[in-house]
């Protein structure tokens, strides 16, 4: 792997800092060299959380500049319009199927958007997931990360086993089993 550029995003409380540390972890596991930088902004009262994950063979700058990302994990989908312009030509979207009203919408100055999937589809390849559903169906909403995670691990690349042995290290003890088993919905399994 020459070089990867990929963005997390995603809502306060979603997954995206653990997400984007897995990635981390299994690129570090594969001996590239990985650099990350989160900009965490109002994630705690459910504001945009931003992460970057570059990984290759020699990685100088921890930030993905706008036009370069060539994978974009969005767990909220008006969270991966906010971003798609950070997106190469041929950038790939993968988006949990989930609105999460900002404060404008829920005070009513705003309204959320209407085709969103259908805009993105437009300009890039995109792949839509139920992330909530399949985690609720496992009995555990806290798992849609994973199960996101699952199917954007198809697209960065490694072995479905790499990607387990970084899971068990990195989420809590008693989360390990569930997590496997999220992630391995979310790639097809």
């Amino acid at each position: 792997m020459k070089k990867l550029n990929v963005m997390v995003v995603g809502v306060g409380g979603q997954g995206t800092l653990l997400t984007s540390r897995i990635i981390g972890k299994t690129a570090l596991n594969m001996g590239l060299d990985v650099k990350l930088s989160e900009v965490h902004g109002m994630a705690q009262r459910g504001g945009s959380v931003v992460t970057f994950v570059r990984m290759g063979e020699d990685i100088a700058e921890p930030v993905v500049e706008e036009g370069y990302a060539d994978i974009l994990i969005s767990f909220e989908k008006l969270e991966a319009k906010r971003y798609a312009h950070f997106l190469k030509k041929d950038g790939i979207i993968i988006v949990n199927d989930c609105e999460i009203k900002p404060m404008p919408v829920v005070i009513g100055l705003d309204s959320y958007p209407d085709g969103i999937i259908e805009g993105l589809s437009k300009d890039h390849k995109v792949y839509l997931i139920d992330g909530a559903k399949k985690s609720m169906e496992l009995g555990n909403p806290k798992v849609l990360n994973s199960v996101v995670l699952g199917l954007a691990a198809k697209y960065i690349g490694f072995n479905k086993e790499d990607w387990i042995k970084v899971i068990e290290e990195t989420v809590p003890p008693k989360t390990i089993e569930i997590n496997k088993k999220a992630f391995s919905i979310g790639y097809g399994e």
